[in-house]
């Protein structure tokens, strides 16, 4: 196979455009050959000339006599890697592998599991998909929250109410990166999100396919079980016996794998009350900042709409004066700011977009890193406290509402009575008050002069009319549950896996972290039922 890399072709160009690309490149016949997309990434640094940029394999008769031809350091001989998944271990699995949660870590565990005979039992505290979205939809509509099924529990955890990103930057040399997108195509996602440097689901397209890989695990033996929260642990020894759900029925458990999102909260106190090792971690929290996304697109496409590209993201960071790191996370092109609580009387905020990504405003949260250092409590679960004090904050400010403050009366530190230009695009009722309140005044201070810094660098990014909304606390798990090269954590036959377990930070490391968990398994475990 050979492999051409740096194919450069204008963003408006055919698939014969660049068909022909390759055949004058590799100097061959056109019908001698076949080609499979591997890269596209945009190259705007000159806006009057933006192109697609294409790595591409090539299969073709005679390729090592075609390379004689060519003499390019951008063409070269490949091999493709295959994705493998290890052969059964040797110790009898009386028990079907449990999996606590079904967002990426668990839903891919699963899959894996299932597809290789081990029949996993899947319990998830929210809802349904389907009835989730229902049930978040109302929140937003009439603010009476479900502690149990909302924007961060239910199925397809958290990231199903987000922008569906799916690049990482995980390093991956077993091809679990591909398989993720692999599964996410054949479950009904457009198959060009295996090539995009950027791919993306969007919210409503995520909906589907988390229900469509559901019933698939099922067809191979899974079970799901909805509103079946774990409770407790069972353990003899410090080995794992069996799983509490709701409080009233245990389960039978050799095997159980923490997928918990990063607001189980609850669940991390009822680990530690069980003994199991954690430790804190550094996290970020911040502000969501929303700006027109024709504003975004003239910065960065020079023109305020490109049907070919869709809606313009940005990646921007900064170091302040007092030493902390400012960055944008999670950004939505043509998305919604979403009140994204899951306890009452505490408040969060986080970004979603649809597959479309047709909304007015571009929005993305701007986040400053905390550590232990910064936490008012001490030991494994100060994060939480941290999160839970800003939270709270931001709750009793809007009353239950999301608050919101431009950033000219930021600066100034008053709160805001009217709107500018920019009308919040917010899932969820919010008010307008003083947002920067929230925030200790190092995070404050830091957010102020980061959006200056980016103002730089974006022309408008720093416009007064700028809309914040917050809080946003949940950028990534503030607790690590601790394991070992097996995956194990210090109870046998438990395995945290995933973003809340700390070892993940997006929807495709968390499904590569389940399928490493899934494999951990397999490979300790023969299935004996």
């Amino acid at each position: 196979m050979i492999q051409i890399s740096q194919l450069k072709l204008p963003v408006s160009h055919t698939e014969a455009d660049l068909r022909q690309k390759i055949k004058k490149t590799l100097r061959c016949g056109e019908a001698s050959f076949s080609y499979e997309i591997i890269r596209q990434s945009l190259d705007a640094r000159h806006k009057e000339d933006k192109k697609f940029v294409y790595t591409v394999h090539v299969k073709a008769e005679n390729e090592k006599k075609i390379l004689k031809k060519v003499h390019n350091n951008n063409i070269m001989l490949t091999n493709e890697r295959s994705y493998s998944f290890p052969k059964p271990g040797e110790q009898p699995l009386k028990t079907r592998p449990v999996i606590v949660g079904s967002g990426p870590a668990g839903l891919f565990c699963a899959w894996y599991l299932a597809r290789a005979g081990y029949c996993p039992l899947v319990l998830e505290r929210g809802e349904e998909a389907d009835k989730r979205m229902e049930t978040v939809n109302q929140f937003w509509k009439n603010g009476v929250l479900d502690p149990e099924s909302n924007v961060q529990f239910g199925e397809g955890g958290a990231g199903t109410f987000s922008d569906g990103k799916l690049n990482t930057l995980v390093k991956d040399s077993s091809g679990r990166n591909r398989e993720v997108l692999k599964r996410f195509t054949e479950a009904g996602a457009d198959p060009e999100i295996l090539y995009q440097q950027k791919p993306h689901l969007g919210t409503d397209v995520l909906v589907n396919i988390v229900q469509t890989m559901r019933r698939q695990i099922e067809e191979m033996g899974g079970t799901f079980r909805f509103r079946s929260k774990v409770t407790d642990l069972y353990t003899e020894n410090g080995i794992l016996r069996a799983v509490e759900v709701n409080h009233s029925e245990q389960v039978p458990a050799q095997v159980c794998v923490l997928a918990v999102g990063h607001s189980a909260r609850d669940t991390f106190f009822m680990l530690k009350d069980r003994g199991l090792a954690m430790e804190p971690k550094a996290f970020a929290v911040g502000l969501r900042i929303e700006h027109p996304q024709s504003m975004i697109n003239q910065d960065l496409y020079g023109e305020p709409e490109n049907n070919i590209l869709g809606s313009a993201s940005y990646k921007v960071t900064h170091t302040c004066e007092n030493g902390r790191g400012v960055y944008s996370f999670c950004m939505c092109p043509g998305g919604y700011v979403v009140n994204a609580s899951s306890e009452q009387g505490l408040l969060a905020v986080n970004g979603m977009s649809y597959q479309a990504r047709d909304g007015e405003n571009a929005n993305s949260a701007l986040i400053v890193t905390v550590t232990p250092e910064d936490f008012p409590e001490e030991g494994a679960l100060g994060g939480i406290a941290f999160q839970r004090d800003l939270e709270k904050k931001a709750w009793e400010l809007g009353k239950g509402k999301v608050p919101v403050q431009l950033f000219g009366d930021f600066c100034a530190h008053q709160p805001s009575s009217q709107l500018g230009e920019i009308h919040p695009n917010i899932k969820g009722g919010y008010v307008l008050t003083d947002v920067r309140s929230i925030l200790p005044k190092e995070l404050g201070d830091s957010i102020e002069e980061g959006i200056f810094a980016f103002g730089k660098k974006l022309s408008g990014f720093d416009r007064k009319d700028a809309v914040l909304s917050g809080i946003e606390s949940r950028t990534s798990s503030p607790v690590r549950l601790v394991r070992d090269q097996k995956g194990l954590s210090n109870i046998t036959g438990i395995y945290p896996c995933g973003e809340g377990a700390g070892y993940a930070g997006g929807i495709t490391s968390a499904a590569m972290d389940g399928i490493k968990t899934a494999e951990w398994i397999a490979s300790e475990y023969m299935m004996k039922l």
